[in-house]
């Protein structure tokens, strides 16, 4: 225990250190009149594929000489950030009108590109001075009702620069295109385009503490999330605390019922879940892989709690680049500990023997299937040359990591679990012959209990999943990580109690197979939430073509697989603690 203590502050040092690292970040950014403003020209892509990006070089767009690439961290590079020089020079205080940026003749072949681009409502992203805006690439006229070769496609060559300042800093950047600039790209041949651009300063007395706010969700948006949230979360818990006024009463009458059976000379043959105390506690198949995935869960559920303090804290402000990527690889890395700790201790406390290769199972069974689907889908990325393709450097760093840092700690959690020597706690000794489980109605059976049981909490999660897939997935900020942390506390409780309520009637049908029965019922939501991205890839968004397609539902999987492994932890614990309880307060022979 001494050990998992230690890497617990190890992990809250490091994202103390983060957080020191962030607010450190933000005290450069001051400027004399003339001095030259830093901006960087990011990445550009069709507006409904948020994932297929590419470099805004990649277009023939003006272009600094030499490009000069910002340094990114390693959060930046996994979320597909590719900063270079932009194509403008903004000067502190200084305004331009119409200034010419360059001069270019587009090709045929280039002039198609933009034509392609424009109808696809191709995007560009640029920071200026660390503040991000985006901009069109044109727009569509459609002189038709419904051909598209009645459509006109015009590229945008004049950006309007307002910029806002306080004193020696910059506040606020916002950015338009002139319509009225634009060149005609509809037809195939060669084209003229003189690229300009016009800059604006204007002064106000918002302090330089504030200036993200603006890319926080509005007030009467968050309002409105409170609302919709908490009232299904209410509405939930009533429900969850009228079942469970429901199961404390068939309790009180079960242990009124076995006690009046102890106290009466008849030996009248035992019913219902006292009838299998010697079967309740014996160990379930698969013990290693169920100790595996124990552990696992239970590092999830940990990352998850560090991630929410840092967003507590204000870590993830808006558009703090590769943040939130770089906490849950540095977090991961510090926590696998834990994850070899809980699964060697749980698979020793089973009478497992071979903990070496229990170990070698607890950390492949989450990084494993990761790794599968990111070699698949750094391929795609690969072929279709987008930022989404991780450079080799990048690769390396995350392999180090893994095998530096992440499997040297799996090896530490699992030594000391083997060595922590405890004995699994049974109120009840469990016999030697394994006793038959009574035939079941076809509700009772797996498949059916794990729907019932995922349906709920999915219920309480569902509205604040569509808006992190909106964030996710698509262009809006997520920033109401209160409301998210709120949620995810009503599921736990909701996954805990349904997985309980659910082993107490299969127990009491004399089925004593609910060790992995209590796991997928509580990992079920991550099924339901996997389904629920079908239904938003149709209805919700408008992603398509292969390469976004194979990276929503890939990385989806992952994460469905991981929220699977964190909530059946959940689940099999307060099932656990459920079964040791009821069947401590009777008496067995």
């Amino acid at each position: 225990m001494e050990r998992i203590r230690a890497c617990l502050v190890a992990v809250a040092l490091a994202s103390l250190f983060c957080v020191a690292h962030v607010r450190s970040s933000a005290s450069d950014h001051r400027y004399k009149a003339g001095d030259e403003v830093p901006l960087y020209a990011n990445k550009v892509g069709p507006f409904g594929n948020p994932s297929e990006t590419y470099r805004y070089f990649d277009f023939p767009f003006c272009s600094s000489v030499p490009l000069k690439e910002k340094k990114e961290a390693l959060g930046e590079v996994l979320n597909g950030d590719r900063l270079v020089s932009g194509p403008y020079r903004i000067d502190f205080l200084s305004e331009k009108d119409a200034e010419i940026a360059c001069k270019r003749k587009l090709s045929k072949e280039e002039v198609a590109r933009f034509r392609t681009a424009i109808s696809k409502d191709y995007y560009f992203q640029m920071y200026f001075d660390d503040l991000p805006f985006w901009g069109f690439f044109g727009k569509v006229y459609n002189v038709g009702k419904a051909d598209p070769s009645d459509c006109k496609y015009y590229l945008y060559k004049h950006p309007v620069f307002q910029i806002f300042y306080n004193k020696d800093r910059v506040i606020e950047i916002n950015v338009r295109m002139d319509t009225r600039a634009v060149v005609d790209v509809t037809g195939d041949e060669p084209v003229d385009v003189d690229f300009m651009y016009t800059v604006k300063w204007k002064e106000i007395d918002v302090p330089f503490e504030k200036r993200l706010d603006k890319y926080k969700s509005s007030s009467s948006l968050r309002q409105i999330q409170w609302f919709s949230t908490l009232n299904s979360c209410v509405t939930l818990l009533l429900l969850t605390a009228f079942l469970a006024t429901i199961l404390m009463r068939i309790l009180k009458n079960d242990f009124i019922k076995y006690a009046h059976d102890e106290e009466s000379a008849d030996q009248e043959e035992e019913t219902g879940w006292k009838s299998i105390h010697g079967d309740v506690f014996r160990y379930p198949k698969h013990k290693s892989l169920f100790a595996a995935a124990l552990g696992c869960g239970t590092q999830l559920f940990t990352i998850t709690i560090f991630i929410f303090i840092l967003a507590v804290v204000g870590v993830f402000y808006p558009y703090n680049r590769g943040a939130l990527l770089t906490a849950l690889v540095v977090i991961y890395a510090l926590t696998s500990g834990i994850a070899g700790y809980a699964a060697a201790s749980f698979y020793c406390q089973l009478e497992g023997t071979n903990w070496v290769g229990n170990l070698l199972l607890t950390g492949s069974l989450l990084c494993g299937p990761l790794f599968v689907t990111f070699c698949f889908l750094n391929t795609v990325a690969v072929a279709y040359k987008v930022t989404a393709a991780l450079p080799f450097g990048t690769i390396v760093v995350i392999f180090l990591i893994w095998a530096l840092v992440s499997s040297p700690f799996l090896v530490l959690g699992g030594i000391a679990g083997k060595d922590s020597k405890a004995e699994f706690q049974a109120p009840c000794r469990t016999t030697k012959c394994r006793r038959d489980i009574p035939p079941l109605p076809w509700y009772r059976k797996t498949l059916p209990q794990i729907a019932m049981a995922g349906l709920l909490p999915f219920s309480a999660i569902y509205i604040e999943i569509y808006y992190l897939f909106a964030s996710v997935w698509g262009h809006r900020i997520y920033t109401t990580y209160v409301i998210l942390f709120i949620v995810f506390i009503i599921l736990l409780i909701i996954t805990a109690f349904i997985t309980v309520a659910l082993t107490y009637f299969q127990l009491a049908a004399e089925d004593h197979g609910w060790w992995w029965r209590s796991f997928l019922c509580g990992g079920s939501t991550g099924l339901f939430m996997y389904a629920y991205c079908f239904y938003y890839y149709s209805a919700q968004s408008d992603m398509s073509g292969f390469m976004q397609t194979s990276f929503f539902f890939g990385y989806m999987a992952c994460i469905c697989y991981g929220f699977f492994l964190m909530l059946g932890a959940i689940g099999f614990r307060a099932s656990l603690f459920f079964v040791r309880h009821i069947y401590r307060s009777i008496k067995c022979e």
